[in-house]
């Protein structure tokens, strides 16, 4: 679909430009922020003079934002201008960014990356559902791959550029480089997304906030892919959190600058995961859900091994599955949540970045006390579970509300 196909994309600067393309880049410096930091993990750990599990939740305390905004969003988001929260969301997230250069502890830190993940949120939460509530059902279905896509290019993008500019520069210039990208997402949305009437309640008076989240929850397919975003999140994390300590160490011993070249791991999922909802819609979530999660548990057991090419191996695995379960879920939520998408969209985030949290601290314990093996144990059992939930989904009752 094209920019002159879409009344609600902007012609700028050129009418050709793929729709998807567009999309994928808002997605991109959308959610660049996010996990780039685990790239220094270990050059943070030094700064601030503490262990991987303490740097491990700092890091990881954007996806407290994240949640906490996600709920906040699902709450008034039939009030909130798709368009206009978007840009304005990446807009003030430059300004956490930027004061990240300038953090004097742990504690201003972690509050600062609080601060980063309530803006990633909000305006990831809108993105998906301006894009649900606005095209067919395949349409929506590839404008949101290709936002989940525009994702996943960020964990490599984002680490690769972090690890370069603070290999070279030093973290204060970093930070200061990925505000700049914060405010380029803000100009793209501005200039590219039109303005689009709000959907849902229109005429009529909305549902108080306890009823429209109560209304999603009694959906069983929407209960089931909230536990499975929570799961992926938290195997995720808890695999590229920690793994991070484990390379740098003896006896593979990688150096900052090249343990950011390693998340070149992410570059097959930027492949695979824009057939997310081509494959979901034709063989059906659940076989596309086990597939996925089937192939990020094949690559647990390289993770253990002290073969730098076979923990590699291994991290691709665990990078294809986990983002390809994400583009589902998230296509899947939107097609589901008949209406008020923004709420349901807000209530999947909530769930999905409650999990990381949970992944970054759970695991982060495991880690310091028992080892990277049980820490690997623990993201299988994480695994294991969203398969159980991705059992639970029932596809031909996507949208009926419980009695």
């Amino acid at each position: 679909m094209t920019l002159a196909a879409s009344p609600e994309i902007a012609a700028m600067p050129a009418r050709r430009v793929p729709r998807t393309t567009i999309v994928g880049l808002v997605g991109f410096l959308t959610l660049v922020d996010l996990f780039a930091t685990q790239a220094l993990l270990p050059t943070l750990a030094k700064t601030y003079g503490v262990r991987p599990a303490a740097i491990g939740v700092a890091v990881n305390a954007s996806t407290i934002g994240m949640a906490v905004a996600g709920i906040v969003v699902a709450l008034v988001s039939h009030r909130i201008p798709r368009r206009t929260g978007i840009w304005v969301s990446l807009a003030l997230l430059a300004i956490p960014t930027t004061l990240l250069a300038f953090a004097p502890d742990l504690a201003s830190f972690t509050t600062l990356r609080v601060v980063q993940g309530l803006f990633m949120s909000a305006a990831f939460t809108l993105t998906m559902a301006y894009l649900a509530e606005h095209g067919t059902a395949d349409e929506t279905a590839g404008a949101l791959a290709a936002y989940v896509t525009g994702a996943v290019a960020s964990n490599l993008i984002g680490r690769l550029i972090a690890s370069q500019v603070a290999g070279v520069f030093g973290l204060a210039i970093n930070f200061q480089v990925f505000a700049a990208l914060n405010l380029a997402g803000a100009a793209l949305v501005f200039f590219s997304l039109r303005s689009a009437k709000l959907m849902g309640f229109e005429g009529v008076r909305a549902p108080s906030p306890i009823a429209r989240l109560a209304a999603h929850f009694a959906v069983p397919c929407l209960r089931a892919c909230f536990g499975i975003g929570f799961c992926v999140l938290f195997a995720f994390i808890g695999t590229f959190t920690y793994v991070n300590f484990v390379l740098a160490r003896s006896p593979i011993g990688l150096g900052p600058m090249m343990l950011g070249l390693v998340y070149f791991v992410f570059a097959p999922a930027m492949v695979t995961t824009p057939l997310a909802g081509r494959i979901a819609g034709r063989f059906g979530p659940r076989p596309a859900f086990w597939v996925s999660l089937a192939l990020a548990g094949a690559g647990l057991p390289l993770l253990l091994t002290t073969s730098l090419p076979l923990v590699i191996a291994g991290l691709v695995l665990v990078g294809v599955g986990t983002f390809f379960a994400q583009a589902v879920a998230t296509g899947f939520v939107g097609r589901a949540a008949t209406k008020d998408r923004a709420a349901a969209s807000g209530l999947y985030l909530a769930s999905y970045y409650l999990g990381g949290l949970a992944g970054a601290w759970v695991l982060g314990q495991v880690f310091d006390r028992l080892g990277w093996p049980a820490a690997v144990a623990g993201v299988g059992l994480s695994l294991l579970l969203a398969g159980v939930f991705a059992a639970m989904l029932r596809p031909a009752t996507a949208g009926v509300r419980a009695a």
